[in-house]
């Protein structure tokens, strides 16, 4: 049976290794980190496409994991106010920057809105495009451009925002606002280490991929009747390719999205990575694929060819660096 996980038990008993780990990597866990530039200005970076200038933020709020990990990241726990933690991300005494969050302040348990943040007096707010920030919620940077509340977005989630659209593959993404945040931050040398380490080691894993035609990779999120899946413009689909595999959905120039199951069947996928999250445990979704109809038979389920991917090594965030190193691991252990 080739069912990849770490349970969270486990996980909690290694997270100060792994903390220590991505400390020393990363310079996270409350690291102080030294300012390149005269704080008391503006610098200019890109907000998706939109050059926007930038005062030193002193109160951040960060939303989702991805988003804290970034700044923790970098060094920057004294920026940050808080974070708003909607419930399908896990604990974030799981983080390998457990200790920074310990030091900032939970700030809502459910999606990001205006009131959250107008209450923090937050100067700063890191969130994705029609996640954290969305029209329908009523929260988005043009809004809080009004309320003089500066905000930043993932890379990974430009590619659409309208009027000032960006595209770059996930990866770059997750580089390019490492950068960017540092320079918003001025701690540029510290972004600048912080990539190089991260490319380092997914230039190991590619050194290491499987030669012969990629796995065929399915990634399932939820869903019965039609399932949500990975398309191109999310970390995945480079996980997925960087490994040695091949996204089934990588033609979709999309984030997350529907399709139908009678794709997934034409496909014929090997392997299937469940995307792991609090409020839709992973197990779940393999009893569902064993024994529904519609998927016991792909070659994947036939075969117990399941990957079990942290929700934070699946979103946009450093942590996409240890989920691609899990799985190209997988992937190596594969009988083909």
């Amino acid at each position: 049976m080739n069912v990849t996980r770490t349970p969270r038990p486990a996980r909690r008993r290694t997270a100060f290794g792994t903390a220590l780990a991505a400390a020393l990597l990363l310079g996270g866990c409350g690291a102080e980190v030294e300012t390149d530039a005269d704080a008391s200005g503006k610098v200019s970076v890109k907000r998706c496409g939109e050059p926007v200038a930038y005062t030193l933020p002193r109160r951040a709020v960060a939303y989702e994991g991805g988003s804290a990990d970034k700044l923790f990241s970098l060094g920057l726990a004294d920026h940050v106010y808080g974070y708003v933690m909607p419930p399908a991300n896990p604990p974030v005494e799981e983080s390998p920057w457990a200790a920074d969050y310990a030091r900032v302040r939970m700030l809502g348990d459910d999606l990001l809105n205006k009131e959250v943040v107008v209450e923090a007096e937050a100067d700063f707010v890191l969130a994705g495009w029609n996640s954290g920030f969305k029209d329908e919620r009523g929260i988005t940077p043009e809004i809080l451009d009004r309320l003089g509340i500066q905000s930043f977005m993932h890379g990974e989630s430009c590619f659409n925002y309208p009027g000032y659209p960006e595209r770059l593959t996930p990866f770059e993404a997750l580089y390019t606002d490492l950068h960017r945040l540092g320079a918003i931050f001025r701690v540029e040398k510290k972004a600048e280490e912080v990539v190089a380490g991260l490319k380092k080691r997914v230039e190991a894993v590619r050194a290491k991929a499987p030669g012969g035609d990629p796995v065929p990779v399915f990634l399932y999120d939820s869903g019965t009747d039609q399932p949500f899946t990975a398309g191109s413009q999310v970390p995945p689909n480079d996980i997925i390719e960087i490994a040695g595999g091949r996204n089934v959905f990588d033609g979709l120039d999309q984030r997350w999205t529907r399709v139908n199951w009678e794709a997934v069947a034409e496909a014929e996928p090997e392997v299937v990575v469940i995307l792991d999250y609090g409020d839709l445990p992973a197990q779940k979704k393999i009893d569902f694929l064993r024994t529904s109809p519609r998927t016991k038979g792909l070659p994947a389920v036939r075969k117990n060819n399941f990957f079990v991917l942290d929700y934070n090594e699946g979103i946009s965030g450093p942590r996409n660096v240890d989920g691609l190193e899990k799985f190209a691991e997988y992937l190596r252990g594969l009988e083909r």
